[in-house]
């Protein structure tokens, strides 16, 4: 039965995983181009609809478009080094548990019955399962943070 509900929880982490990042990637792809199309009409319109400092005033939209895309970008890898700073401790944690039921097995089987050395190593891998659960999710969360970033400099680039 374990056997069973870990190898199920593999695959749908694996589906959850594949469906994730093929969303978030077209998702990406398509927001970058209405962005970028946003930001071309904003100084578009700014340029031709004021008729004295039009001219100017757009080229002060494109600037202005250009030190939000700078500071976006300063505060994209602030957040993913915070990012990584959070999901470390749990997954550092994870692994000292899962390491010491293993080491506790592997103490424990010259000494112990068949069963608590199945037992301890069965927590083993269920620590095993948690700690890729808990690196895809971080892995996730750090990819879907990353293209946020990456979309709003690709819209950029269609200036």
């Amino acid at each position: 039965m374990s056997n069973f509900f870990k190898t199920s929880v593999v695959w749908i982490l694996g589906v959850i995983l594949t469906i994730f990042v093929g969303v978030v990637s077209i998702e990406g792809t398509l927001s970058s181009s209405v962005d970028g199309l946003t930001a071309k009409t904003a100084k578009a319109a700014v340029s031709s609809f004021i008729p004295v400092v039009g001219k100017i005033l757009g080229d002060a939209v494109d600037t202005v478009i250009g030190c939000s895309s700078i500071l976006k970008n300063a505060t994209g890898i602030v957040g993913i080094i915070i990012l990584l700073g959070i999901a470390i401790t749990p997954v550092i944690k994870l692994t000292i548990l899962m390491a010491m039921y293993y080491l506790s097995s592997a103490l424990c089987q010259p000494i112990a019955d068949g069963k608590i050395i199945s037992l301890l190593s069965q927590m083993g891998d269920t620590f095993k399962t948690l700690l890729a659960i808990m690196c895809s999710i971080s892995v996730m969360f750090i990819i879907g943070t990353t293209l946020i970033i990456k979309i709003s400099n690709s819209g950029m680039m269609y200036r």
